[in-house]
């Protein structure tokens, strides 16, 4: 007689929560914004949804500029009137003569607004592209940066993220066609956003 192992019969298979369920949210969210702006406004829908999920890279096209000091002032013609030699008032012509005008000066350099100046949210990467703006010929850069940042093999969970589009903003649709290109060539859901809209109130009088 030969003896054999013991073979006991498995046990019921137990899931795993978090391997057998299927993903309900975004794991990771790619985003694209013109400004920071959209960001940065108050009651924001980008800024909701980035807070809302776990890790997040947010690509703003353009930088939001904003000058540190006052613009330099039009440069003073240096020639005016009073050097025309038929110009016969003798004290405005000797005002002329000892006028010296200031030498030239270069504006100071501007201050670009920070990722930390807007919002701390945690889990969002920022990444510039720094456009001067987004215009039909910026779709394929934007294409490039974004899909950088989607990566060759995405992971399960990826979303994308894109404004809602507008008719009177023409930007705002290049940026929406370029994610929808990231969408379809890695086969990833697409989300929207809503933005800022601004209205013209008639006035009544």
């Amino acid at each position: 007689m030969t003896a054999v192992p013991e073979i006991r019969g498995s046990g019921p298979v137990v899931p795993f929560a978090g391997r057998s369920q299927p993903r309900t949210g975004p794991a990771r969210i790619v985003a694209v914004a013109d400004t920071l702006t959209e960001l940065r406004r108050p009651e924001s829908d980008l800024a909701r949804i980035l807070a809302g999920v776990g890790t997040a890279d947010l690509l703003v096209a353009c930088d939001d500029v904003v000058s540190g000091r006052p613009a330099p002032a039009a440069p003073t013609p240096l020639f005016s009137y009073l050097d025309y030699p038929d110009y016969d008032d003798p004290d405005l012509a000797d005002a002329a003569d000892e006028w010296v005008a200031p030498a030239p000066r270069a504006p100071g350099p501007d201050e670009r607004v920070s990722g930390d100046d807007v919002l701390e949210l945690p889990g969002v990467h920022l990444h510039r592209l720094g456009l001067r703006g987004v215009t039909a010929g910026s779709e394929d850069d934007l294409v490039a940066a974004m899909s950088e940042l989607v990566g060759f093999d995405p992971e399960p969970g990826v979303y994308c993220l894109a404004p809602v589009a507008s008719a009177d903003d023409p930007s705002r649709a290049v940026l929406i066609s370029a994610m929808e290109r990231i969408a379809q060539v890695y086969g990833l859901p697409m989300l929207r956003y809503r933005c800022l809209e601004l209205s013209i109130v008639p006035c009544k009088g």
